[in-house]
């Protein structure tokens, strides 16, 4: 356990030290920010209403219990069991967090940004990302790279981003297939073309 921890603290300083320069510390604080996807979520509820009406409440509804499970999962069950402290309150590291946001009052393992998002990535590569391509995956590098700026921005661990990245995926999974087994009210169009992914 303690190599792990010391591996941790080294990937988190060549992040939050080794990385710095202008530009991250301008973009990232509202990358990681879930307020400055607003627009991106309505854009896509909005193309999801356009294209499929109705049926896409149940899509959405799916999509809300996945983002419930995660976020409930990792702040309220987890975080509040192991306690870890954030390294933007570890008096003990050295060199201390470079923190680019308010440090929060909430515990560091797991990140819920990275279960949540990840959650959503994986959700959506598993149902409408289907039709995609491989353009899906880039929802994997957006998940990863938000789950990455909470590290630059000194409030989460690397093993926060990683635990929570692997939680939020195996959820995103099980709801994903749920979803599909209810075939009175998933979006058939979904599965029914460019049908490569087999579950």
């Amino acid at each position: 356990m303690e190599q792990l921890l010391n591996i941790d603290y080294s990937l988190f300083e060549w992040i939050n030290h080794g990385w710095q320069n202008p530009f991250l510390d301008a973009v990232m604080p509202y990358w990681r920010d879930k307020e400055s996807w607003i627009p991106a979520y309505l854009i896509m509820i909005a193309v999801l209403f356009w294209k499929y009406k109705l049926k896409v409440l149940y899509f959405l509804i799916a999509l809300v219990l996945t983002v419930g499970i995660a976020d409930q999962m990792s702040s309220e069950l987890i975080k509040k069991t192991v306690k870890r402290d954030r390294p933007c309150r570890e008096s003990d590291l050295n060199p201390p967090a470079h923190t680019l946001i308010r440090c929060g009052s909430g515990y560091s393992f797991p990140s819920s940004h990275a279960t949540n998002h990840f959650a959503v990535a994986v959700f959506i590569l598993l149902t409408w990302a289907r039709r995609w391509n491989n353009w899906k995956y880039l929802l994997l590098f957006w998940a990863a790279s938000i789950s990455i700026g909470q590290v630059y921005v000194g409030v989460h661990y690397p093993i926060d981003i990683i635990s929570g990245a692997i939680l939020g995926s195996f959820i995103g999974y099980l709801i994903s297939l749920g979803y599909r087994k209810l075939e009175k009210f998933r979006i058939e169009e979904f599965y029914t073309r460019n049908d490569r992914i087999k579950v």
